[in-house]
């Protein structure tokens, strides 16, 4: 059975995001009375917060991780070679 279902929807054709190219947002029922302004202004704000996709994430941290034991590592191989230097 096919039900009719009348829902809003706020188009972001320019989501800010180089991922998406753009987003579409179903507006609650109870806040569709609300100014079309407000709604995309909400949107836009919404699509803002977005952070990178899952996937992205654990290997940009996994890229992050290995940098800063990397970093540790020369600035203890530094200190070492300070030390036996001075003495």
């Amino acid at each position: 059975m096919v039900r009719g279902v009348s829902r809003q929807i706020i188009e972001v054709p320019d989501t800010g995001n180089m991922y998406y190219e753009k987003a579409y947002l179903v507006v609650k029922p109870e806040f569709s009375d609300a100014q079309r302004a407000l709604l995309e202004k909400e949107a836009k704000r919404v699509l803002r917060a977005m952070d990178l996709p899952s996937g992205m994430k654990s290997m940009t941290s996994k890229w992050m991780y290995i940098l800063r034991l990397a970093a540790a590592a020369l600035v203890g191989a530094g200190i070492m070679a300070g030390c036996i230097f001075l003495f």
